[in-house]
């Protein structure tokens, strides 16, 4: 028990992981700085640089080669299976011969012998094939089902056809035909591509066994816990990459788990060309871990400093470099940094931050002292520069801007300022969309070219306003050649509020996927992604008075971004456990406003909505009351504070009354 403290736990081995290392490591440090009583529990089963961790953390640090269900590892080269072995002169010894009859047009269609892999476990027990790609999952589950006998259809048959009810329902009657095929046979595909609600019915049918097969990308191993009978590796690559030993050590570590599985093993299947480098992984040890402030430079040190001064909690230079020096990044200086200095890098980081308008300190500015090259550390005077906060660094502090994006952001809103097309939502849809989506964005300038013909004329002058022509994308789409150059980050940008504003007005992933050709679980991200940077664009506004215009639209907006549902829908789904399908059942059912739900019978929803549990019956109405109550509480303080105000605003006092 830690009555007294805080308890968290992390996976360690995610602080070298781009962004959300850095981001992690940001959280880590800040909570090490500022409080003594906050005990961390770090865990990682792939971490090798321990050391520089426990340094880091100041911590304490227990290590055990222990697992409850042993796990072997296998290799497979053409029909033969090899197990790992250590103490072997090329790390492997001959385990078996697969033994599955393969007819020639078998041996073409499954020349990894997968089906021979996949049968000695499933159904009876769980199994996970890991593919490089998204389009490899769905074709390698398909291709098993083709070959896979009938008598798979047998088990559990009418929980898989509840499955396959469920995924319809979510999804407003639309299926995957991929999966509306493998469902049948206890087999289903696992990625990115699948939408939230999608991937949840998917994992809770593998996870009480009605699915026993899953054909999944790397991603799976990293973040959900779906133990397997047998892992199957379909090749030592990751997309192009070839595996690192971490995630080798990710994939593998789903067999065999206690409690649910008395054994566990590996399959890696390789070609004899990658035979060499196969065995130098598995014989390797894993990778080290290293601190990303520096390597996401936004998202590192940066945006840490304007944190730390935004926050108090690190004002003047001295203090700055203090906290600098006991990051992760710090511990690993000499490693990491080669020619310069921690100290010039924290004095070179703020030097940004002040000449981006972020911080304000003039002296920071000058030549002298501080900003010398030959500095390795600051004078006791230096060591006072003292440094607060600008309106701009406050708005990007407060709305989590990136601040790669941040001139950008400042620029688009005060151009949008000059001539906001307000006829429709797609202007302030694009104001909202995403930066770091539209730089990986790969428009397909056919349907490009379909979707602006089909806008209005005020919603084709948006897209003028913001600097890309009919004629632009015209060209693009019949090939010809681009003499004027467009910003590629703005073309980008627009066509991804394109998506979204279809999405807005159709309220159906399933079409507008479709429509422009994305899968869906890509468009679901997307539309995730512009809620979160909707909300962060309307606290940015607030910081900044110019920007008022802004703020009652971004909140109506950020509303229908985060429900995407038709507006009368928005209230119920404000709700807890009323998402887009639940919200029209009981619209349909009368219960159109909060204060309908706040007053429903349990007992009477039971039987008016299908497939409603008493649990969810009674969460729902206990929810709707308690959201009642908030608001109602928002507005009596609202009322009473402008009670408050001096005699000279009686008009606004009356209309505040008769509101409430």
């Amino acid at each position: 028990m830690f009555s007294s403290r805080e308890l968290k736990n992390y996976m360690l081995h995610m602080i070298g992981e781009g962004s959300r290392g850095a981001i992690l490591e940001m959280t880590l440090a800040k909570i090490l700085y500022t409080s003594k009583t906050t005990q961390i529990i770090g865990m990682s089963a792939t971490l090798n640089n321990v050391e520089d961790l426990q340094e880091f953390l100041q911590a304490e640090y227990y290590t055990s080669q222990f697992r409850p269900v042993e796990l072997k590892e296998y290799l497979k080269i053409k029909d033969t299976i090899y197990e790992v072995d250590s103490k072997a002169e090329n790390g492997m010894t001959f385990s078996r011969l697969l033994n599955y009859k393969y007819s020639d047009t078998l041996k073409k269609m499954d020349p990894d012998h997968l089906i021979a892999l996949v049968t000695e476990v499933i159904p009876n027990y769980s199994c996970l094939v890991f593919c490089p790609t998204k389009k490899n999952c769905e074709n390698v589950a398909e291709m098993i089902c083709k070959i896979l006998s009938k008598e798979y259809l047998k088990h559990k048959e009418k929980e898989k056809h509840e499955v396959i009810k469920n995924l319809k329902n979510i999804s407003n009657g639309n299926l995957c035909p991929v999966l509306k095929h493998t469902i049948p046979f206890g087999v289903a595909y696992h990625h990115g591509g699948l939408t939230g609600d999608e991937r949840k019915l998917l994992e809770e049918a593998y996870s009480a066994g009605v699915l026993c097969l899953f054909t999944c990308t790397s991603t799976l191993a990293a973040g959900v816990n779906l133990p397997a009978r047998r892992v199957i590796l379909r090749a030592p690559y990751v997309a192009k990459e070839f595996l690192k030993k971490n995630q080798y050590k990710q994939m593998i570590g789903r067999a065999g788990r206690a409690g649910i599985d008395s054994t566990g093993e590996s399959i890696l299947i390789l070609q004899e060309k990658d035979k060499q480098q196969v065995l130098e992984l598995i014989s390797r040890p894993l990778e080290n871990c290293y601190s990303q402030l520096v390597q996401e430079f936004t998202k590192g040190i940066q945006t840490l400093f304007l944190s730390l001064i935004g926050l108090k909690i690190a004002t003047n230079l001295g203090d700055i470099y203090h906290f600098m020096s006991g990051t992760f990044f710090g511990v690993q200086q000499k490693i990491l940094l080669k020619e310069r200095s921690l100290w010039e890098i924290t004095v070179e980081s703020l030097r940004y931050l002040t000449e981006k308008g972020l911080l304000q300190n003039d002296t920071i500015l000058t030549e002298k002292g501080l900003l010398q090259k030959d500095t390795i550390h600051g004078s006791e005077e230096e060591f006072q520069y003292s440094f607060h906060i600008t309106k701009l660094g406050r708005a990007s502090f407060k709305g989590a801007i990136d601040l790669a994006y941040c001139d950008s952001l400042y620029r688009d809103l005060k151009k949008g300022l000059e001539g906001l097309v307000l006829e429709s939502l797609l202007h302030l849809i694009y104001l909202t969309t995403p930066y770091d989506m539209a730089s990986q964005c790969h428009p397909d300038w056919m349907i490009y070219f379909r979707q602006f013909s089909q806008l209005s004329p005020a919603e084709q002058n948006v897209a003028v306003l913001v600097g890309v022509s009919e004629n632009f994308i015209g060209k693009k789409a019949s090939g010809q050649a681009i003499r004027k150059k467009v910003d590629k980050n703005i073309v980008n940008r627009l066509y991804l509020s394109f998506v979204l504003y279809t999405l807005l007005k159709e309220t159906n992933i399933w079409s507008v996927s479709e429509k422009f050709n994305m899968p869906r679980g890509y468009i679901q991200n997307l539309l995730s992604g512009a809620a979160a940077f909707s909300s962060c664009v309307l606290h940015f506004c607030e910081e900044l008075e110019e920007f008022w215009v802004y703020r009652a639209l971004l909140v109506e907006l950020t509303k229908k971004l985060t429900y995407c549902v038709k507006a009368e829908l928005i209230p119920l789904m404000e709700v807890t456990g009323v998402l887009e399908g639940r919200a029209r059942q009981l619209y349909n059912a009368g219960y159109k406003s909060l204060m309908h739900l706040a007053n429903a019978n349990p007992e009477v929803l039971i039987k008016t909505i299908d497939h409603l549990s008493r649990r969810q019956a009674k969460q729902i109405v206990s929810s709707a009351k308690l959201l009642l109550h908030e608001k109602a509480e928002a507005l009596q303080e609202e009322v009473e504070e402008l009670l408050r105000l001096p005699s000279d605003f009686p008009g606004i006092v009356a209309s505040s009354v008769e509101k409430a």
